[in-house]
């Protein structure tokens, strides 16, 4: 199977990770074993990656490619990554890995029903199971979708978007990615239309709600934060504001101490950071990359470093 994949800030991610030989690893989103390759072959005897994905695709790419070093690869979603985790025998582990959004190969593989440049069944689902992107858009009342685009896509059009889709539908159902394509279009003014394409937005929500991404990405930080051993690091590579500023929040809630009100004279709460910030501010793919991959531009990576209390 062709799998194509560009590793977002490698170098960075590995440094982030400051992976120790015999260490224990998690790349909860795996895909193409990109990152996870280069974790892999740094670790010698006692060191193990565990590489998760719910992508069958990424599975089984993943698997070949990362057969010979000492990796697992695990069916399944990153925020059930503990339990996939205890059923290899892991309790504890030196670094975790996330690389959130959609895959290259999820987006230039047309038939996944994720881009709306082309023709194809509205699908967008990552797993492949479950309900779908032609689901959403031809099942769900007008406030839902409208709150869909406004909350997932800060689409400023979204109600009027949700009327064409809701007036589309009712003639037939809308079933393909260019057919939505052309609904956002018509919903957008043409001065909108004229500086970039409208529907990156709208994909983006109804991608989100699909996969329930941000559910997902909320349920998975307080686990891959608690599995880290003391001195174990979390790296996590975000491609919107949405995601970083969960992100950002939950990173700052495990780096805060004392919880006393301000005008207590002395601390009584007893409470001491869980972690650190690698980095104070996200980092951003550089000048280099940026020219060899263009999808490396909203990406943002942030590290933070548990704890030793």
């Amino acid at each position: 199977m062709e799998f194509s994949h560009y590793s977002v800030m490698l170098s960075e991610c590995i440094e982030g990770l400051d992976i120790k030989p015999d260490g224990i690893y998690i790349d909860g989103t795996c895909g193409g074993a990109g990152h996870s390759s280069e974790i892999a072959k740094r670790l010698t005897e006692g060191g193990l990656l565990l590489g998760i994905d719910r992508d069958p695709d990424a599975i089984a790419v993943a698997t070949e490619r990362l057969a010979p070093y000492s990796a697992k690869v695990l069916k399944g979603n990153f925020s059930d990554m503990k339990a996939l985790a205890l059923a290899e025998g892991v309790e504890k582990v030196d670094g975790v890995l996330l690389d959130l959004g959609v895959s290259s190969h999820q987006l230039d593989t047309l038939e996944r029903g994720f881009s709306y440049h082309g023709d194809a069944p509205l699908d967008m689902r990552m797993s492949q199971e479950g309900i779908s992107a032609k689901d959403i858009v031809n099942n769900s009342s007008y406030a839902e979708l409208s709150r869909i685009l406004w909350e997932y896509g800060e689409e400023k059009f979204s109600r009027k978007i949700a009327d064409t889709i809701i007036k589309r539908r009712e003639i037939k159902p809308i079933e393909t990615t260019s057919e939505l394509a052309d609904i956002i279009c018509s919903s957008v003014p043409a001065k909108f239309r004229r500086e970039k394409n409208p529907c990156k937005k709208s994909f983006q929500a109804i991608r989100i709600a699909v996969n329930c991404e941000l559910e997902e990405l909320n349920r998975a930080l307080d686990d891959a934060f608690d599995m880290l051993k003391p001195g174990g690091r979390l790296c996590i590579i975000t491609f919107h504001s949405l995601e970083d500023r969960i992100v950002k929040q939950r990173f700052a809630s495990f780096c805060k101490g004392c919880t006393c009100p301000p005008d207590f004279p002395v601390c009584v709460c007893g409470n001491k950071p869980r972690g650190r910030l690698v980095n104070r501010k996200p980092i951003e793919a550089t000048e280099e990359e940026l020219a060899a991959n263009n999808r490396s531009h909203s990406a943002k990576l942030r590290i933070i470093e548990k704890s030793d209390v």
